[in-house]
């Protein structure tokens, strides 16, 4: 819930510490940041721009995937990896940077019961399903790639699970001991689908950009890829391609036509990396 992490939060304005007030949360300062009635709170700036949020369509595409189960493999991964980064560190929240509907931040508190969880986004629609994803999540609407309205120090994991990563501002908010946990696509993530449908590619070099982004303030402690079978039926494959970044690239009538194509059901390759960071 909200009120579980409202201590972690800072005023995106000043920077002053946050407190709960009936329906919202302030600073000493007086500014004050309205909260849903769905129980995030809202803590962007004024001049935000949300054009590169999730839609509702996209969130209730991942809703119907995620669900089902066919990316339960990756979570339960995530959880893991976690338990093990969180083991010898005493204190501190499990924060998702694009987290999303919290899907796998809620994986992962099942596994830590004495941590609470922190849903950063910037889609109203994925946190109204985040707020409620876990009792012990509370979730608030920000911009990654600027400031966090997050406390310095206050993570004992920073988790970005396909999404934005602004390196400076996960490294500011983990803790001593703490870690970044990334997990990313491979080249052979959904390999069978993307040349049918026509989405977009991961980078041969996307690694090598990933360490270069990182690396003045992260040092890579291990990296492992995990490949899955996936078995989806169409409408599986249409909810796949509509909660991802090629939703936005491929016109519907087009993807529709190429989903018709497919055998059903049909294979499809699941591969991440799962890469763990110690901050320098």
């Amino acid at each position: 819930m909200l009120e579980d992490v409202v201590g972690l939060l800072r005023c995106p304005h000043c920077a002053a510490e946050l407190a709960r007030r009936e329906s919202a949360v302030g600073c000493a300062n007086g500014h004050s940041f309205d909260v849903a009635r769905q129980g995030y709170a809202s803590l962007l700036h004024g001049d935000a721009q949300t054009g590169t949020a999730d839609t509702r369509e996209m969130i209730e595409a991942r809703e119907a995937f995620l669900h089902a189960g066919h990316y339960e493999a990756a979570a339960d991964l995530l959880a893991t990896e976690c338990a093990g980064a969180v083991a010898a560190v005493p204190g501190g929240a499990i924060v998702d940077v694009g987290a999303g509907t919290a899907y796998y931040l809620a994986r992962v508190l099942d596994r830590l019961p004495r941590r609470v969880g922190l849903a950063l986004d910037l889609s109203k629609h994925a946190l109204r399903r985040a707020a409620k994803a876990h009792p012990r999540i509370g979730a608030v609407a920000c911009d990654a790639w600027r400031a966090l309205p997050v406390r310095t120090g206050v993570a004992a994991v920073v988790m970005s699970v396909f999404s934005p990563r602004n390196a400076a501002e996960m490294r500011r908010v983990l803790g001593p001991g703490g870690a970044l946990l990334l997990l990313t696509p491979t080249p052979r993530h959904l390999a069978e689908l993307i040349p049918a449908l026509g989405l977009l590619s991961v980078g041969e070099r996307k690694e090598e950009r990933l360490e270069e982004q990182l690396g003045p303030y992260f040092e890579l402690i291990r990296r492992g890829e995990h490949e899955w079978v996936m078995v989806l039926g169409r409408a599986d494959v249409e909810h796949l391609v509509g909660m991802g970044p090629s939703a936005r690239h491929i016109d519907p009538a087009r993807l529709r036509e190429g989903v018709g194509r497919l055998p059903e059901p049909v294979t499809v390759t699941a591969s991440v990396a799962v890469s763990v960071f110690r901050g320098l």
